[in-house]
């Protein structure tokens, strides 16, 4: 009998710390005998509002089969509710996509939605997963892969840092996923030039993760633009963990509504282009700080950028960038300035400019932007 439809009783979560999930536990949850929810790791608090946000005292919503906590980089994280059937078909579609079932590499977190995925085609595959230990060198952990496909699943920075240290471990892969942050078309080019079968993936934790792979949406997988981007198919999530009010805003129709600005073109792909809400009113022209993000890390100064916008007394916002340089170089605000306006226009071009060491990162893998924000000195 499917455990997930016998009897009457409540079912609640069982709360797994990332540090101490297993193969079975997702091989329960997939089953729909015991369902999930990964905790991140991270300081106490991160811990603690993840658990305000899965509630695990209260039942659990019908045909939920495991809840993945988003990253709440713009807001405060939701539980998204999967049903198995979703992550399996997922599972199904991107193996189909990249040739067939293969050995993959675990190289990102299990509570984010991209590692889980990693552990769920691993199971449906009847295979373990390698694991890359933290600070562990790319090429001793593809050493420990089987013969076969390979695969790895990465966030851009990760890619990044890769690409300047070992290119050759990552031409190991017969295809390597980068998604959770947008992945801007100058490191997309600097990997393929490398001889590394990127994948640039779409998607997020309301959609079982990518399910647009190069900007073709995997099978089953619907894509349309009206005010954003809107996905469907059967990788599709149920809702929010207790959140009727937010569910019913953003599931319509068997539709959810991305919040992503983006276009389809004639050959049905899609681009994305950035947040509808995420928007810099610099002197009443919008600019897209995804965009000046881009510009800036095709400048040699520079190896990594978030923008984001200020309160300005004269322009309504200014466009602030906070860069990482590039080895041995020190970026100059004027210099940059230049190299921005020339690209994207006078007004996406950066007005203040704060120096990092690295950016910091959610447990997802992407730019915590809050954390940026409070680096940045007001001026």
């Amino acid at each position: 009998m499917d455990g997930r439809r016998a009897g009457s009783t409540a079912r609640h979560l069982a709360l797994t710390a990332a540090a101490d999930l297993s193969l079975d536990a997702v091989r329960a949850a997939l089953a729909g005998t015991t369902p999930l929810a990964v905790l991140p790791d991270g300081p106490p608090a991160v811990v603690a509002a993840a658990r305000r946000v899965l509630r695990p005292g209260e039942p659990l919503e019908p045909g939920a089969d495991l809840v993945v906590v988003t990253s709440g980089s713009t807001g405060s994280g939701r539980g998204v509710l999967l049903p198995a059937a979703a992550l399996e078909a997922s599972a199904a579609a991107t193996h189909a996509r990249l040739g067939g079932p293969g050995s993959w590499l675990l190289a990102l977190p299990v509570s984010a939605i991209a590692g889980l995925q990693v552990l769920v085609r691993s199971v449906l595959t009847g295979t373990g997963p390698e694991v890359l230990a933290r600070d562990e060198p790319l090429s001793e952990a593809v050493r420990r892969l089987p013969a076969g496909r390979r695969y790895t699943a990465l966030v851009p920075t990760q890619l990044r840092r890769f690409l300047d240290e070992e290119p050759a471990a990552l031409r190991a892969f017969d295809a390597v996923l980068v998604g959770g942050a947008a992945t801007d078309a100058a490191l997309r080019a600097r990997a393929r030039e490398e001889g590394v079968a990127v994948v640039p993936t779409y998607g997020m934790t309301e959609t079982a993760g990518g399910c647009v792979y190069d900007g073709r949406p995997l099978d089953g997988v619907r894509v349309r633009v009206t005010d954003g981007v809107e996905l469907a198919g059967p990788t599709l999530a149920l809702g929010y963990r207790l959140d009727p009010a937010a569910t019913e805003a953003a599931f319509a129709d068997g539709w959810f509504r991305t919040r992503d600005a983006g276009s389809l073109g004639a050959d049905g792909r899609l681009t994305v282009t950035g947040r509808l809400d995420d928007v810099v009113i610099s002197g009443g022209v919008n600019v897209a700080p995804a965009a000046v993000e881009a510009a800036l890390r095709e400048h040699p100064d520079v190896a990594d950028a978030v923008v984001l916008g200020r309160p300005d007394a004269t322009w309504g916002q200014r466009v602030v960038a906070a860069v990482v340089p590039a080895r041995g170089a020190t970026p100059e605000l004027p210099v940059l300035r230049a190299w921005v306006a020339d690209r994207l226009g006078r007004a996406a071009a950066p007005r203040q400019l704060h120096l990092l060491d690295h950016v910091p990162l959610l447990h997802t893998g992407k730019p915590d932007r809050r954390t940026v924000a409070a680096l940045i000195p007001e001026v």
